[in-house]
């Protein structure tokens, strides 16, 4: 399952990469197209869009660095009782919310939301809190704030 859902990521990552590819080239011809040619010293078209281009590149390479980590990942099942680490797809049920919540800990794409199977599953990263809160919990522990119980762990 896990695999599936790893080469779903990747789909999604390459289409990001493509349309942020295809932003940065326009912003590049713009950056370096004779008519952005300043036409008075206030004139800040052709150094605004150069700004933009060299954003853009960063993220491209940002994300084809993601794209390569979850093309080498490889997440393992865990078992029943089993700690929360790295790689867990966590299912909860939040407290005042109709219906179950699933968060996967991966490596990047904090925030990414992918449908599998039906299902919405949210990305958590290390830089986020919550991924912090979850590591070491088991399947029937329960979280304060935000409140919610763990329903599964897998």
């Amino acid at each position: 399952m896990k695999k599936e859902l790893v080469t779903m990521i990747c789909d999604e990552l390459r289409a990001r990469l493509d349309r942020l590819a295809k932003a940065a080239k326009a912003a590049h011809e713009a950056a370096t197209d004779p008519g952005s040619k300043a036409e008075s010293k206030y004139d800040t078209r052709s150094l605004e869009e150069s700004y933009l281009a060299t954003g853009q590149a960063r993220q491209f390479k940002e994300l084809a660095a993601t794209l390569r980590t979850f093309e080498n990942l490889r997440l393992r099942e865990f078992k029943s009782g089993e700690e929360i680490d790295s790689g867990a797809m966590v299912v909860v049920r939040r407290a005042g919310i109709r219906g179950d919540t699933r968060f996967l800990l991966a490596p990047a794409s904090g925030g990414l939301e992918i449908v599998f199977k039906g299902k919405e599953i949210t990305l958590l990263s290390p830089d986020s809190p919550l991924y912090g809160k979850l590591l070491g919990m088991r399947q029937g522990d329960t979280l304060e704030a935000p409140p919610f119980e763990i329903r599964a762990v897998s």
